[in-house]
């Protein structure tokens, strides 16, 4: 199927069931046919429970599964690498992008009747309500999708070292898996998102990213939600025109302005928003999304010009859910690093981790002008 920029959209399944699609650039010089996926694999994990904090309200997923995870491989036995004879890794046939279910998620299918392969869930939610009320011990089979999202074939990079066009086709897969997932029974929200480095938590350097489709609101939209219904109609525009009245302003194009926020809480944040309401990436249109890719490729070579080596960072592209606050939700990047010196980390500690109380050591405007300078002086 044809999608966007001429992106070519190829589906198929791997041995034991779980979806793998194909995101050919336009231009590709990859061919049609793709190979079969020929493993003989394990049965794939029931799917894993999450448990309700009665202190909080929030549900915390148990996955035992996600324990032996691949722990930083050499290039000869990376996972996300096309299969090779010697290396039985989770893509069978060379790709531009690619995207396939973890095969040990947090968020796991609830049935595939059709398929018999994905195991049944014992107890899943039956909607927000059901999730919203209180009690001790209460517990969910932790329903939904978590895919894997490979920006390039290569071993090591990252978002920001692709092409172009490359990051123009990561940016049609994340519209078209958004789209996707929210039509999934169960879903309530759909989160794109890279980890970059190993001070992130990073476990594998192939060039990847990830999206989390929860059976719930997660509890930061939900405080949104709140915020917004105190603030009123026109929430977000009264916001950006705010930060982009400011000297924290990076990067401002025709369709997207990227600014340190006033109240950031960490030594490098940015976030990315676009100047007309669109609740997820499905909601961009053509020329928002063609114009996001040179941009996002700026700033994440701006952030890595900052210093000799590369900068770790969470870069968390934050979508309206599902069902509800669509109206209100304006998606956006929030893009974080603990970085706070060429060799210095913020930790959080006690009144950050305990009690969520921020302190901030770096002003947003000291961090907007070293961002902004670096970010002037990168070349696509």
């Amino acid at each position: 199927m044809i999608l966007g920029a001429g992106v070519v959209r190829r589906s198929t399944r791997l041995a034991d069931g779980r979806d793998l699609v194909y995101y050919d650039d336009p231009g590709t010089t990859l061919g049609a046919e793709r190979a079969v996926d020929a493993r003989v694999l394990a049965p794939r994990p029931a799917t894993a429970s999450m448990r309700l904090d009665v202190l909080t309200g929030d549900w915390i997923t148990v996955a035992a599964a996600r324990q032996n995870r691949v722990m930083l491989p050499s290039a000869d036995a990376d996972p996300l690498a096309p299969q090779s004879a010697t290396n039985p890794s989770e893509v069978p046939s060379r790709y531009d992008v690619a995207v396939f279910e973890n095969r040990s998620p947090s968020f796991g299918p609830a049935l595939r009747e059709a398929l018999g392969t994905a195991p049944a869930a014992d107890d899943p939610p039956t909607g927000l309500a059901d999730l919203a009320e209180l009690g001790l011990g209460r517990s969910r089979t932790s329903v939904g999708r978590c895919e894997v999202v490979c920006f390039s074939p290569e071993h090591e990079g990252s978002f920001g070292t692709q092409s172009v066009t490359r990051a123009r086709t990561v940016i049609e897969a994340w519209a078209d898996r958004t789209e996707a997932l929210s039509s999934l029974p169960g879903v309530e929200q759909v989160f794109p998102f890279e980890n970059r480095g190993e001070a992130i938590g990073v476990t594998l350097p192939h060039p990847h990213g990830q999206i989390y489709a929860y059976p719930y609101v997660t509890p930061r939209t939900a405080r949104l939600l709140e915020r917004i219904g105190d603030a009123g109609e026109g929430f977000f525009e009264r916001f950006l025109a705010f930060e982009q009245a400011s000297d924290r302003v990076i990067l401002q194009g025709e369709h997207w302005t990227a600014y340190v926020p006033f109240a950031a809480r960490w030594p490098l944040e940015v976030h990315l928003m676009p100047h007309r309401h669109a609740p997820d990436f499905a909601a961009l249109t053509s020329a928002e999304r063609d114009e996001l890719a040179p941009l996002y490729l700026r700033l994440l070579r701006g952030v890595d010009a900052l210093y000799d080596t590369p900068t770790a960072y969470i870069a968390a592209w934050h979508q309206a859910p599902v069902h509800v606050g669509r109206d209100a939700v304006r998606m956006r990047l929030e893009l974080t690093s603990p970085r706070r010196a060429a060799d210095k980390l913020k930790f959080l500690a006690g009144s950050e981790a305990a009690m969520w109380a921020w302190t901030a050591e770096i002003p947003p405007e000291q961090s907007a002008a070293r961002l902004r300078e670096a970010v002037e002086k990168v070349t696509l």
